[in-house]
Formats: structure tokens, C-alpha cells, sequence
């Protein structure tokens, strides 16, 4: 199932932030622990990590990104074998 990555919080108080540099492209397989994103903040860079493991199907949010809420979608992480589908990734939940 495909899993969203988000814009993480590298502060209690951090609202929003810059995504400065992707350190992966879409089709890299990553592992927990390996190093996404660059991210800057208000007070400084920071290098963001995989929690998961997968294929990065889509890259959601351009290098340069300014004012980029925390929780937003950035990636799509997927398992191996599955494809990126953008109109069932953006799809509300039925219910």
C-alpha cells in the first residue's frame, strides 16, 4: 500500500519549511534510516529520514519549496511490485 510521506515537524514550534534538496529520486529504493530530504527551517538545515522502507513512486513537492506546511504530502513511498496512481492517491477516503 502506498504510504505518504510527509513534511515533518523538526521543531515543536516549526509550522512550515523549505524543501532545499531531494537526496533520492523517484524509482530509488530506500530503507528506514536513509537520508530523503534536506529541509531548512527558520534556524537551520536539517537532513530528513525514511521511517519506512519502498520505492519512491512520486515526488510531490520541488526542490526549493518554500512555506511547505508540516503533515503536507511531499512523496509517495510504494512496495515493491505497485505503481504510482495520482487520482487514487488524491481521492478522499470514502465513508
Amino acid at each position: 500500500m502506498a504510504t505518504e510521506i510527509l513534511m515533518p515537524a523538526l521543531s515543536p514550534t516549526m509550522e512550515e519549511g523549505t524543501l532545499a534538496k531531494w537526496l533520492v529520486k523517484e524509482g530509488d529504493t530506500v530503507s528506514s534510516g536513509d537520508i530523503l530530504a534536506e529541509i531548512e527551517t527558520d534556524k537551520a538545515t536539517m537532513e530528513f529520514e525514511a521511517v519506512d522502507e519502498g520505492i519512491v513512486g512520486k515526488i510531490l513537492i520541488g526542490e526549493g519549496s518554500e512555506g511547505v506546511k508540516v503533515n503536507t504530502a511531499i512523496a509517495v513511498l510504494l512496495e515493491d511490485g505497485e505503481t504510482y496512481d495520482a487520482s487514487a492517491a488524491s481521492a478522499p477516503a470514502a465513508g
